[in-house]
């Protein structure tokens, strides 16, 4: 089992969803500071990950972030991913204080609907050779890519 790398925050995310890979790539564009890693749900990394924060038989239905031993889903979870990107986006922190049920509801619709509205591919993205570094399950994608 993989411990959680203390110190990088990492993102978890559906690998086959094109707003998900979207979303990935406009973070690592967007994280001046090469702050976050990033694993697809779909690999063992993120379920090792999962595991050792208490978080098990995890499904792909949400973005997830693990800080250390924490983890945290949904709005949470793209709030605080927020928090480590340049402004103006940093400045999304700042809905933390609408009660999480409202921020929810909004991103359980958006994650309902992904698929029918921006499809799914056949494998999890592959990043490019300039980001391989701050993905953490690269033998994964480089065998889907070979595939």
């Amino acid at each position: 089992m993989t411990d959680p790398p203390v110190e990088h925050p990492v993102v978890l995310f559906d690998g086959v969803c094109n707003l998900c890979s979207g979303s990935v790539r406009f973070l690592v564009e967007h994280d001046s500071a090469a702050t976050l890693r990033f694993a697809p749900l779909q690999s063992e990394t993120a379920q090792d990950l999962l595991d050792a924060v208490g978080r098990h038989d995890y499904g792909f239905d949400t973005i997830v972030l693990v800080e250390g031993e924490e983890c945290y889903t949904k709005s949470d979870a793209a709030l605080r991913i927020a928090r480590h990107l340049g402004r103006p986006w940093s400045l999304l922190w700042a809905f933390r204080y609408v009660p999480r049920p409202f921020r929810d509801a909004v991103y359980d619709a958006v994650a309902s609907s992904r698929y029918a509205v921006f499809g799914r591919k056949d494998r999890c993205m592959v990043p490019t050779p300039e980001t391989r570094d701050r993905f953490l399950e690269m033998d994964a994608m480089a065998d889907a890519e070979r595939d």
